[in-house]
């Protein structure tokens, strides 16, 4: 499996608003996007890396997206 690239939540933000995903609401440090039924939850701390966890789910969110 290759590497999972490294992310802040700023691009992680803009991959998936070009997937088509909306914001729908945030609270506290989070912002939750959601395209149909699918919702990505993305932590957001100025300029700190992503947990690989979380790109991962990003990435099959992005994927799943019509």
């Amino acid at each position: 499996m290759p590497k999972l690239p490294r992310w802040t939540s700023v691009e992680a933000e803009a991959r998936l608003r070009a997937a088509g995903f909306e914001l729908i609401r945030s609270k506290g440090s989070h912002r939750i996007f959601k395209k149909d039924e699918r919702r990505v939850v993305v932590p957001f701390h100025s300029g700190r890396i992503l947990h690989p966890k979380i790109i991962r789910e990003v990435l099959e969110a992005i994927e799943e997206a019509p």
